[in-house]
Protein backbone atom coordinates (compact mmCIF):
# COMPACT_ATOMS: atom_id res chain seq x y z
CA UNK A 1 0.00 0.00 0.00
CA UNK A 2 1.38 3.39 -1.04
CA UNK A 3 0.11 6.58 0.56
CA UNK A 4 0.73 10.05 -0.85
CA UNK A 5 3.60 11.96 0.75
CA UNK A 6 2.19 15.37 1.58
CA UNK A 7 4.61 18.25 0.95
CA UNK A 8 3.02 21.54 1.93
CA UNK A 9 3.35 24.36 -0.58
CA UNK A 10 4.33 22.18 -3.52
CA UNK A 11 0.78 21.98 -4.86
CA UNK A 12 -2.85 21.92 -3.80
CA UNK A 13 -3.97 18.62 -2.29
CA UNK A 14 -7.45 17.35 -3.11
CA UNK A 15 -9.77 15.77 -0.55
CA UNK A 16 -12.77 13.92 -1.97
CA UNK A 17 -15.95 13.79 0.11
CA UNK A 18 -17.52 10.35 0.55
CA UNK A 19 -20.84 10.78 2.33
CA UNK A 20 -21.90 7.56 4.06
CA UNK A 21 -25.30 9.04 4.85
CA UNK A 22 -28.85 8.96 3.54
CA UNK A 23 -29.32 12.72 4.03
CA UNK A 24 -26.35 14.60 2.56
CA UNK A 25 -27.23 18.20 1.67
CA UNK A 26 -25.59 17.74 -1.73
CA UNK A 27 -27.62 14.64 -2.56
CA UNK A 28 -24.60 12.36 -2.97
CA UNK A 29 -24.94 10.19 0.15
CA UNK A 30 -24.13 6.59 -0.79
CA UNK A 31 -26.70 5.17 1.64
CA UNK A 32 -29.61 6.67 -0.24
CA UNK A 33 -29.84 3.80 -2.77
CA UNK A 34 -28.17 0.51 -3.66
CA UNK A 35 -25.31 -1.23 -1.84
CA UNK A 36 -23.52 1.43 0.23
CA UNK A 37 -20.28 -0.54 0.52
CA UNK A 38 -19.88 -1.11 -3.21
CA UNK A 39 -20.97 2.42 -4.05
CA UNK A 40 -18.46 3.89 -1.59
CA UNK A 41 -15.63 1.72 -2.91
CA UNK A 42 -16.46 2.63 -6.51
CA UNK A 43 -16.58 6.31 -5.57
CA UNK A 44 -13.21 6.04 -3.79
CA UNK A 45 -11.60 4.41 -6.81
CA UNK A 46 -13.10 7.01 -9.15
CA UNK A 47 -11.96 9.88 -6.92
CA UNK A 48 -8.38 8.61 -6.90
CA UNK A 49 -8.38 8.23 -10.70
CA UNK A 50 -9.70 11.79 -10.93
CA UNK A 51 -6.99 13.26 -8.73
CA UNK A 52 -7.95 12.89 -5.06
CA UNK A 53 -5.10 12.47 -2.58
CA UNK A 54 -7.28 12.17 0.54
CA UNK A 55 -10.65 10.47 0.99
CA UNK A 56 -12.85 12.03 3.69
CA UNK A 57 -15.38 9.52 5.04
CA UNK A 58 -18.32 10.99 6.90
CA UNK A 59 -21.24 9.06 8.36
CA UNK A 60 -23.14 11.94 9.96
CA UNK A 61 -24.56 14.79 7.92
CA UNK A 62 -23.50 18.24 9.14
CA UNK A 63 -26.14 19.94 6.99
CA UNK A 64 -28.36 22.47 8.79
CA UNK A 65 -31.20 20.68 10.55
CA UNK A 66 -29.66 17.21 10.33
CA UNK A 67 -30.62 14.74 13.06
CA UNK A 68 -27.98 13.48 15.53
CA UNK A 69 -26.57 10.00 14.92
CA UNK A 70 -25.32 7.86 17.84
CA UNK A 71 -21.75 6.58 17.78
CA UNK A 72 -22.89 2.98 17.26
CA UNK A 73 -24.73 3.88 14.06
CA UNK A 74 -21.89 6.11 12.89
CA UNK A 75 -19.44 3.21 13.24
CA UNK A 76 -21.86 0.81 11.57
CA UNK A 77 -21.74 3.06 8.52
CA UNK A 78 -18.02 3.87 8.65
CA UNK A 79 -16.09 0.75 9.54
CA UNK A 80 -17.07 -1.59 6.67
CA UNK A 81 -16.21 1.09 4.11
CA UNK A 82 -13.00 2.13 5.83
CA UNK A 83 -11.80 -1.47 6.10
CA UNK A 84 -12.70 -2.27 2.50
CA UNK A 85 -10.95 0.82 1.11
CA UNK A 86 -7.88 0.12 3.21
CA UNK A 87 -7.83 -3.56 2.20
CA UNK A 88 -7.77 -2.57 -1.47
CA UNK A 89 -4.47 -0.75 -0.98
CA UNK A 90 -5.70 2.40 -2.70
CA UNK A 91 -3.20 5.21 -3.08
CA UNK A 92 -4.86 7.73 -0.80
CA UNK A 93 -4.87 8.93 2.77
CA UNK A 94 -8.10 8.23 4.65
CA UNK A 95 -9.68 10.94 6.76
CA UNK A 96 -12.70 10.36 8.99
CA UNK A 97 -15.09 13.24 9.59
CA UNK A 98 -16.14 12.82 13.23
CA UNK A 99 -16.02 14.67 16.54
CA UNK A 100 -16.60 11.63 18.76
CA UNK A 101 -13.63 10.04 20.58
CA UNK A 102 -15.07 6.51 20.47
CA UNK A 103 -15.65 6.72 16.73
CA UNK A 104 -12.17 8.15 16.14
CA UNK A 105 -10.57 5.41 18.25
CA UNK A 106 -12.23 2.61 16.28
CA UNK A 107 -11.50 4.21 12.92
CA UNK A 108 -7.84 4.92 13.67
CA UNK A 109 -7.44 1.32 14.81
CA UNK A 110 -9.02 0.25 11.49
CA UNK A 111 -6.48 2.21 9.45
CA UNK A 112 -7.65 5.82 9.19
CA UNK A 113 -4.88 8.40 8.87
CA UNK A 114 -6.61 11.66 9.78
CA UNK A 115 -9.49 12.84 11.95
CA UNK A 116 -11.45 15.79 10.55
CA UNK A 117 -13.24 17.41 13.51
CA UNK A 118 -15.83 20.05 12.66
CA UNK A 119 -15.80 21.23 16.28
CA UNK A 120 -12.05 21.79 16.61
CA UNK A 121 -11.61 19.37 19.59
CA UNK A 122 -14.24 21.24 21.62
CA UNK A 123 -17.15 18.80 21.45
CA UNK A 124 -15.56 15.69 23.03
CA UNK A 125 -12.89 16.26 25.66
CA UNK A 126 -11.34 12.83 25.01
CA UNK A 127 -10.82 13.22 21.27
CA UNK A 128 -7.49 15.05 21.40
CA UNK A 129 -5.93 12.32 23.54
CA UNK A 130 -7.17 9.61 21.16
CA UNK A 131 -5.63 11.37 18.17
CA UNK A 132 -2.35 11.97 20.00
CA UNK A 133 -2.10 8.35 21.11
CA UNK A 134 -2.51 7.14 17.53
CA UNK A 135 -0.06 9.76 16.21
CA UNK A 136 -2.71 10.80 13.69
CA UNK A 137 -3.20 14.07 11.86
CA UNK A 138 -6.12 16.28 12.90
CA UNK A 139 -8.07 18.90 10.96
CA UNK A 140 -9.29 21.58 13.37
CA UNK A 141 -12.33 23.36 11.98
CA UNK A 142 -13.80 26.62 13.23
CA UNK A 143 -17.47 26.32 14.09
CA UNK A 144 -19.89 28.53 16.02
CA UNK A 145 -23.02 27.09 14.39
CA UNK A 146 -26.02 26.19 16.53
CA UNK A 147 -28.30 23.29 15.65
CA UNK A 148 -31.40 25.35 16.50
CA UNK A 149 -30.31 28.35 14.41
CA UNK A 150 -31.20 27.29 10.87
CA UNK A 151 -32.57 29.44 8.05
CA UNK A 152 -34.92 27.92 5.48
CA UNK A 153 -33.89 29.30 2.08
CA UNK A 154 -36.67 27.62 0.10
CA UNK A 155 -35.45 26.11 -3.17
CA UNK A 156 -31.87 27.04 -2.18
CA UNK A 157 -32.02 24.64 0.78
CA UNK A 158 -31.09 25.69 4.31
CA UNK A 159 -28.26 27.46 6.07
CA UNK A 160 -26.93 27.95 9.58
CA UNK A 161 -27.68 31.44 10.85
CA UNK A 162 -24.65 33.64 11.34
CA UNK A 163 -23.23 33.66 14.87
CA UNK A 164 -22.47 36.86 16.76
CA UNK A 165 -19.04 38.39 16.18
CA UNK A 166 -17.68 41.71 17.36
CA UNK A 167 -14.64 41.45 15.05
CA UNK A 168 -15.06 38.57 12.64
CA UNK A 169 -11.63 37.53 11.29
CA UNK A 170 -9.72 38.09 14.57
CA UNK A 171 -12.36 36.09 16.49
CA UNK A 172 -12.21 33.16 14.07
CA UNK A 173 -8.43 33.19 14.41
CA UNK A 174 -8.70 33.34 18.23
CA UNK A 175 -11.05 30.33 18.25
CA UNK A 176 -8.67 28.37 16.02
CA UNK A 177 -5.77 29.26 18.34
CA UNK A 178 -7.80 27.85 21.24
CA UNK A 179 -8.25 24.59 19.33
CA UNK A 180 -4.52 24.51 18.58
CA UNK A 181 -3.78 24.86 22.31
CA UNK A 182 -6.04 21.88 23.05
CA UNK A 183 -4.25 19.81 20.40
CA UNK A 184 -0.76 20.71 21.56
CA UNK A 185 -1.71 20.23 25.20
CA UNK A 186 -2.85 16.68 24.44
CA UNK A 187 0.46 15.87 22.75
CA UNK A 188 -0.50 16.26 19.09
CA UNK A 189 2.64 17.62 17.40
CA UNK A 190 2.51 20.80 15.35
CA UNK A 191 3.25 18.95 12.11
CA UNK A 192 0.06 16.90 12.60
CA UNK A 193 -2.27 19.92 12.75
CA UNK A 194 -4.28 21.36 9.83
CA UNK A 195 -6.64 24.33 10.15
CA UNK A 196 -10.03 24.82 8.51
CA UNK A 197 -11.72 28.24 8.92
CA UNK A 198 -15.14 26.58 8.72
CA UNK A 199 -16.73 28.03 5.60
CA UNK A 200 -20.51 27.62 5.87
CA UNK A 201 -20.69 26.95 9.60
CA UNK A 202 -22.39 29.70 11.60
CA UNK A 203 -21.41 32.43 9.17
CA UNK A 204 -23.29 34.84 6.93
CA UNK A 205 -22.79 35.02 3.18
CA UNK A 206 -20.52 38.05 3.49
CA UNK A 207 -18.53 36.37 6.26
CA UNK A 208 -17.99 33.24 4.16
CA UNK A 209 -16.80 35.37 1.26
CA UNK A 210 -14.49 37.28 3.60
CA UNK A 211 -12.97 34.05 4.91
CA UNK A 212 -11.98 32.99 1.41
CA UNK A 213 -10.67 36.42 0.51
CA UNK A 214 -8.63 36.72 3.73
CA UNK A 215 -7.18 33.22 3.96
CA UNK A 216 -3.72 34.72 3.70
CA UNK A 217 -4.19 36.15 7.19
CA UNK A 218 -4.72 32.63 8.55
CA UNK A 219 -1.45 31.50 6.98
CA UNK A 220 0.29 33.62 9.61
CA UNK A 221 -0.73 31.01 12.19
CA UNK A 222 1.85 28.71 10.60
CA UNK A 223 -0.29 25.66 9.78
CA UNK A 224 -1.58 24.15 6.52
CA UNK A 225 -5.06 25.34 5.56
CA UNK A 226 -8.03 23.31 4.35
CA UNK A 227 -11.13 24.87 2.84
CA UNK A 228 -14.49 23.27 2.12
CA UNK A 229 -16.70 25.62 0.10
CA UNK A 230 -18.07 22.88 -2.15
CA UNK A 231 -21.71 23.44 -3.17
CA UNK A 232 -22.51 25.29 0.06
CA UNK A 233 -25.48 27.58 0.57
CA UNK A 234 -23.51 30.83 0.44
CA UNK A 235 -22.73 29.99 -3.21
CA UNK A 236 -26.40 29.31 -3.83
CA UNK A 237 -27.36 32.62 -2.26
CA UNK A 238 -24.82 34.62 -4.27
CA UNK A 239 -25.78 32.97 -7.57
CA UNK A 240 -29.43 32.17 -6.74
CA UNK A 241 -28.88 28.54 -7.69
CA UNK A 242 -29.86 25.18 -6.16
CA UNK A 243 -27.23 22.77 -4.89
CA UNK A 244 -26.97 20.80 -8.16
CA UNK A 245 -25.97 23.97 -10.06
CA UNK A 246 -23.15 25.26 -7.87
CA UNK A 247 -20.06 23.80 -9.54
CA UNK A 248 -18.96 27.04 -11.19
CA UNK A 249 -19.40 28.91 -7.92
CA UNK A 250 -17.43 26.22 -6.13
CA UNK A 251 -14.68 26.49 -8.76
CA UNK A 252 -14.41 30.24 -8.21
CA UNK A 253 -14.20 29.78 -4.43
CA UNK A 254 -11.59 27.05 -4.83
CA UNK A 255 -9.44 29.09 -7.21
CA UNK A 256 -9.45 32.22 -5.05
CA UNK A 257 -8.93 30.11 -1.94
CA UNK A 258 -5.83 28.52 -3.43
CA UNK A 259 -4.53 31.91 -4.53
CA UNK A 260 -5.01 33.16 -0.96
CA UNK A 261 -3.13 30.22 0.56
CA UNK A 262 -5.29 27.09 0.83
CA UNK A 263 -3.28 23.87 0.85
CA UNK A 264 -6.18 21.40 0.68
CA UNK A 265 -9.57 21.66 -1.01
CA UNK A 266 -12.40 19.44 0.25
CA UNK A 267 -14.79 18.87 -2.66
CA UNK A 268 -17.61 16.73 -4.05
CA UNK A 269 -16.69 16.93 -7.76
CA UNK A 270 -13.09 15.71 -7.63
CA UNK A 271 -12.47 15.60 -11.39
CA UNK A 272 -13.55 19.18 -12.03
CA UNK A 273 -11.99 20.70 -8.92
CA UNK A 274 -8.70 18.82 -9.33
CA UNK A 275 -8.43 20.48 -12.75
CA UNK A 276 -9.27 23.87 -11.25
CA UNK A 277 -6.57 23.31 -8.60
CA UNK A 278 -4.02 22.20 -11.20
CA UNK A 279 -4.63 25.30 -13.31
CA UNK A 280 -4.61 27.62 -10.30
CA UNK A 281 -1.35 26.05 -9.12
CA UNK A 282 0.15 26.63 -12.56
CA UNK A 283 -0.66 30.32 -12.23
CA UNK A 284 0.16 30.89 -8.57
CA UNK A 285 2.79 28.32 -7.56
CA UNK A 286 4.95 27.70 -10.60
CA UNK A 287 8.05 29.82 -11.22
CA UNK A 288 7.88 31.89 -14.42
CA UNK A 289 9.29 30.18 -17.50
CA UNK A 290 10.96 31.72 -20.55
CA UNK A 291 9.07 32.12 -23.81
Amino acid sequence: MVKPEITWGAKTWVMGIINLTPDSFSGDGVMAVGDPLQQALAQAEEFIRDGAHILDLGAVSSRPGAQPVPAEEELKRLLPVLREIRSQGLNALISVDTWKADVAEACLEAGADWINDIWGLRADARLAQVIARHQATVVLMHNRSRSNAVCDLGVLGSSYSGAEYADFIPEVMADLKASIRIALGAGIPENKIILDPGIGFGKTVSQNLALINHLDEFKALGYPLLIGPSRKSFIGQVLDLPVEEREEGTAAAVAVGIARGADIIRVHNVKMMARVAHMTDAITRKPPQGD
